[in-house]
C-alpha cells in the first residue's frame, strides 16, 4: 500500500564500535536472554509473529524478540515512534519504518547507520529499488523487509488484450461504456497518500521527477504537466468511477469485485481477495504491467513497503542488527509473502516455486520492482505529499499547468520547514 509520510532533522553517525558489537553478539558473551522490542505495523496474518518466533529459536537464547503492534494507520504508526524516539526511549530496539520515513529518521539521528558486515549482509541479494528507500545521503539506515508495487488488473472477458498505455486504456473504457459494458478504471483518487503515489508514478513514467536529485528543490516541468493531464482526462471520462474523489485501495478492490469495473490499478492483495470473494469473476481476472505514459518508454510505478531500522537509543544495538537481519531472511520473507501477501525484497525468492504458486504474477511484480520509482526522498516528505494531494483533489478539477505551478509553489516552503509536523 502507499505507505506513510515524513519530516526532518539531522544525520546520525554510528560509533566505530559497531563492528565489535556485531562480533560480540556472535559470541553470545553477556547477551543471554536480552529482550529486543520490535515495533511494526499490525499484522493479522501471523507472519510477523512467526518471524519473531523463528529468530528467537535461532538465537539459542542470546536474545528474545517481542513484537509490538503499532497503530493501523501510517500516521498513527509514525506518531508513536516519533514521540518515543524524541524522548530517547531505550525500550525501542527494532523499528518498522514506512519507506518514506528513512530520511527523516536519519536526519533526526533516531536510526543507526548500517556499516561493515551488517551492511554487507543487508545489501546482498536485495532488489536495488527497495534498497534505495533504506538509504539517505549515501548511507544505509535500514534493511528492506518487504516491498509493494501496483499492477494493472483487468477482466479478460471484457478486454482480450491488456492496454499498454493510459491513452489505450481510456479508449477501451470509452468503447465499453458505449456498449453498456462494465468500464470503470478503479484507482486511488481520494485526498490522501494514494493520490500522491498516482501522480508520482505518472511523473516518473514520463521521465520526470517531483524533486531535484538533491531533494532540496521542486523539479516539476513538462512530465508533471503530462501526468496531471492524464489524471484530469481519466477523471472527466466515462472511465471514472463516480466515487473516484473518495476512493482508496480497498474501495477500488470492492468495486472491481462487484463487477462494475473493467480495470483496476492496485497492489497484489486484490488477487487472493477476488479469488475468495467472487470465484466466478476470478476466472477472468488477469494482470499486466502498469500502463505506460508513452508507448516507447517503460512505466515506473511507485513502490511501497517497510524497512527495519535499529533505534539510536537501543541498549543492545549489536543484537538488534543481527535480529533485524534474521527477521528479513529468506524463510521469514517467504512466510510474509505467502501468509501476509507482502512481496519480498530478496531477488532470489521470485524464483521460488512455492512463491510462484501463490503469486503467478511474481515475474511481473519483479519486473515492475526492477524499474520502479520511489517517492521523493526528503525529511519533509509529509509536507510534500500533502501539497500534492491537496492540490490535485478532486482529480476532475485539475488544470494541468496551473495545478503543477501550484504544487511547485507549495513544495518550496514545505521543503524548508523546520522541526517535526504531527
Amino acid at each position: 500500500m502507499p505507505g506513510a509520510r515524513v519530516r526532518r532533522l539531522r544525520p546520525f553517525a554510528v560509533p566505530v564500535l559497531l563492528a565489535s558489537l556485531l562480533a560480540a553478539c556472535g559470541s553470545g558473551q553477556g547477551s543471554a536472554g536480552r529482550t529486543l522490542n520490535w515495533y511494526n505495523f499490525p499484522d493479522d496474518s501471523g507472519a510477523l509473529q512467526t518471524a519473531a518466533d523463528n529468530c528467537n529459536r535461532a538465537s539459542h537464547g542470546r536474545y528474545h524478540i517481542v513484537y509490538h503492534k503499532l497503530p493501523r494507520t501510517a500516521d498513527g504508526q509514525r506518531q508513536q515512534l516519533v514521540r518515543r524516539l524524541a524522548a530517547k526511549d531505550t525500550a525501542l530496539d527494532i523499528l518498522g519504518l514506512d519507506v518514506t520515513w528513512t530520511p527523516e529518521f536519519a536526519e533526526a539521528r533516531w536510526a543507526r547507520e548500517w556499516t561493515g558486515q551488517a551492511k554487507r549482509r543487508a545489501v546482498e541479494g536485495t532488489l536495488e529499488v527497495p534498497l534505495r528507500t533504506a538509504g539517505w545521503k549515501g548511507r544505509l539506515y535500514a534493511v528492506p523487509y518487504n516491498t509493494n508495487t501496483q499492477l494493472l488488473w483487468y477482466r479478460a472477458d471484457l478486454v482480450p488484450a491488456p492496454p499498454r498505455t493510459w491513452a489505450a486504456m481510456l479508449k477501451t473504457a470509452r468503447s465499453l461504456a458505449r456498449r453498456g459494458k462494465p468500464h470503470y478504471v478503479e484507482i486511488q483518487g481520494a485526498q490522501y497518500e494514494g493520490l500522491t503515489v498516482w501522480f508520482n508514478s505518472l511523473v516518473s513514467s514520463a521521465d520526470g521527477a517531483i524533486l531535484d536529485p538533491s531533494g532540496t528543490r521542486p523539479s516539476l516541468g513538462p512530465p508533471a504537466v503530462r501526468a496531471a493531464s492524464i489524471m484530469r482526462d481519466l477523471a472527466r471520462s466515462p472511465a471514472a468511477d463516480p466515487s473516484l474523489p473518495n476512493q482508496m485501495e480497498d474501495q477500488n478492490r470492492l468495486a472491481m469485485e462487484s463487477g462494475a469495473a473493467a480495470f483496476e490499478l492496485n497492489y497484489p492483495f486484490v488477487y487472493p481477495s477476488m479469488k475468495a470473494n467472487n470465484p466466478g469473476l476470478f476466472k477472468a481476472f488477469r494482470w499486466a504491467p502498469y500502463p505506460r505514459v508513452d508507448a516507447g518508454r517503460p512505466s515506473r510505478p511507485t513502490i511501497g513497503g517497510v524497512n527495519l531500522a535499529v533505534s539510536a537509543y537501543s541498549r543492545h544495538p549489536g543484537l538488534a542488527f543481527e535480529a533485524a537481519l534474521c527477521l528479513r531472511n529468506r524463510d521469514n520473507q517467504l512466510t510474509a509473502a505467502l501468509q501476509g501477501g507482502l512481496p519480498p525484497t530478496l531477488r532470489r525468492l521470485y524464483g521460488e516455486p512455492s512463491f510462484i504458486k501463490d503469486y503467478p504474477f511474481a515475474q511481473q511484480v519483479r519486473a515492475a520492482l526492477e524499474s520502479a520509482s520511489v517517492r521523493p526522498q526528503t525529511p519533509a516528505y509529509q509536507n510534500v505529499s500533502i501539497a500534492i494531494s491537496h492540490t490535485l483533489s478532486p482529480p476532475s478539477a485539475i488544470e494541468p499547468q496551473r495545478s503543477v505551478d501550484a504544487i511547485s509553489e507549495r513544495i518550496e516552503p514545505a521543503l524548508h520547514s523546520e522541526g517535526v509536523i504531527p
